[in-house]
């Protein structure tokens, strides 16, 4: 079980109290949430964008959910695509591929929350490996956040 550097020294700058959760190995935030035997809706997985200006974000939804590409382009005023997989794993080089923790601002990256995130009371998300996760209060979690954008751009994939 290990947890990203990056990530590590942010929760300790910071005064978080959390836990990293160990699971089974995974391949996604859905997989890792079901390994994990926690609720999607409480793991915050993050997925990177780029604007038709070359403009990076990240945004981050609960895991059963999937982002709305047009509505976060409408509300941020940008036409937004997926990056490549290869180029997401460039940016993240101290995480192992696809385990990418949900606070953009340890990576300098514009950050966009979906509301639905902060109604669940504990939040889960990836730790940097695909063995672990860490879990916090909501509260602790907001105190993170609080200074990136907040809307609802995403609907449920999975029940």
């Amino acid at each position: 079980m290990s947890i990203s550097a990056r990530l590590n020294e942010y929760l300790h700058d910071n005064k978080i109290d959390y836990e990293l959760v160990p699971h089974p190995h995974s391949f996604s935030s859905l997989s890792s949430a079901i390994a994990a035997n926690i609720p999607p809706s409480k793991l915050a997985k993050a997925v990177i964008l780029e604007d038709h200006e070359g403009r990076r974000v990240m945004a981050v939804l609960p895991a059963n959910h999937k982002v709305s590409l047009r509505t976060l382009g409408d509300k941020l005023n940008r036409d937004l695509r997926l990056i490549e997989e290869k180029e997401v794993y460039e940016m993240f080089g101290d995480c192992q591929k696809g385990a990418i923790p949900s606070l953009g601002e340890i990576y300098n990256l514009e950050t966009v929350y979906d509301d639905l995130l902060v109604e669940a009371k504990e939040i889960y998300f990836e730790a940097g490996d695909h063995n672990s996760l860490v879990h916090m209060s909501r509260e602790n979690f907001v105190r993170l956040i609080k200074d990136a954008k907040h809307l609802r751009f995403s609907h449920q994939s999975i029940h």
